[in-house]
C-alpha cells in the first residue's frame, strides 16, 4: 500500500528552496512563449527566464523555470524531460538544487505576486482585501518645515495598513507598509500630485504583501488547500481595532531597500543531476 505524499507548505514569499526551479536547455529561438504555456500546464510559475546559451556551449538557448511548488516542478521534470512539445529536437530538463542556501534571504513576494498565488490556490472569491489606514506621515521629514512655506525638495511619505481576509478559512490578517519618495520641485504642484499618488500607490502594496505574509497554504497531494495563520509573523497591531490603528502616529519605520530586494536567479548558485547533465551532453 503506498504512503501518502506529505502535504506541501507554501507561504507568500520568493520561492529559492531546493527543488523549485528546473534547467531547461536545448532550446530553439522564440521559445519562450510556447514554454511558458507548456511549463504552465502543471502549475503556477514563479518566473521563467530564457538566455543565449554561452559561446563554449555552442548555439541555442537555456532557461531557469521556477515553480512555487516542488511538487509541480517534478511532475513538469518527469513529463517534459527529453520530449519534443513544440519544437523538432528534445527538450533536456532536470530539477536544479541549490548549493548556497545558506545564504537565500526569504523575500516577501511582490503584491502582485500574492494576488496571483492567492487566486491560483484559494479562487478569486477565496480572498479580498481593504485599507485600515493610510496616512500622511511626511511632515516628519519636511526639511525646513519651521521656517515656512514648502521648501523646493522634500520627501513624501505614506504609512498604510490593508487587512486580508480569507472568509472561507475565517481567516485575517493585517499588513503595515511604508514608501516615500522626494519631491525636487516642491512648488510644482504636477509633481507633487504624481508623486503623492505614487508613494500612495506603492505604501498600499507593500501593506498587502505584509498581510499575505502572515498566510499559509497547505496544499495537499489531491490539490485541495487548506490555510493556516503564520503566527511567527504575528505583529502587536493585529489586536488593535480599527480606530486604534487609524491613530497611529509613532511607526517602527521599516527599510526601503529590504522591502525592495528583488531575486534574480543565477546559475552558479544551483547544482544539478549529473545523471541528467551527462545524458545530455552524450546526447549532442
Amino acid at each position: 500500500m503506498a504512503l501518502a505524499a506529505s502535504p506541501e507548505v507554501l507561504g507568500f514569499r520568493v520561492p529559492t528552496e531546493s527543488g523549485k526551479a528546473l534547467l531547461v536547455w536545448g532550446l530553439e529561438e522564440g521559445a519562450e512563449h510556447s514554454l511558458f504555456s507548456a511549463f504552465s500546464e502543471f502549475g503556477l510559475l514563479y518566473s521563467l527566464r530564457v538566455h543565449r546559451n554561452a559561446a563554449v556551449a555552442g548555439p541555442g538557448y537555456y532557461a531557469l523555470v521556477k515553480f512555487y511548488s516542488a511538487r509541480d516542478a517534478s511532475r513538469a521534470q518527469r513529463a517534459c524531460n527529453r520530449q519534443r512539445l513544440f519544437q523538432k529536437s528534445p527538450l533536456k530538463v532536470c530539477i536544479c538544487t541549490r548549493q548556497k542556501a545558506f545564504q537565500q534571504q526569504v523575500l516577501a513576494l511582490r503584491s502582485y505576486k500574492c494576488k496571483e498565488l492567492a487566486n491560483y490556490y484559494l479562487g478569486f472569491n477565496g480572498w479580498s482585501n481593504r485599507i485600515i489606514t493610510l496616512q500622511n506621515i511626511s511632515g516628519f521629514d519636511l526639511e525646513n518645515e519651521e521656517l515656512g512655506g514648502l521648501p523646493e525638495r522634500q520627501c513624501l511619505k505614506y504609512l498604510c495598513v490593508v487587512e486580508v481576509t480569507l472568509p472561507h478559512h475565517g481567516i485575517c490578517t493585517r499588513g503595515l507598509g511604508i514608501a516615500e519618495a522626494y519631491v525636487e520641485n516642491g512648488r510644482d504642484p504636477l509633481e507633487f500630485v504624481m508623486k503623492t499618488g505614487n508613494v500612495q500607490k506603492l505604501a498600499v502594496e507593500k501593506a498587502l504583501s505584509g498581510a499575505f505574509q502572515k498566510i499559509l497554504l497547505i496544499v495537499l497531494e489531491n490539490g485541495k488547500v487548506a490555510v493556516e495563520y503564520n503566527s511567527a509573523q504575528e505583529e502587536p497591531m493585529d489586536s488593535l481595532t480599527d480606530e486604534e490603528l487609524r491613530g497611529l502616529i509613532q511607526v517602527n519605520d521599516l527599510s526601503l531597500e529590504q522591502l525592495n530586494l528583488e531575486e534574480e536567479e543565477i546559475l552558479s548558485d544551483f547544482c544539478f543531476d549529473e545523471e541528467h547533465l551527462l545524458e545530455g551532453r552524450q546526447s549532442n
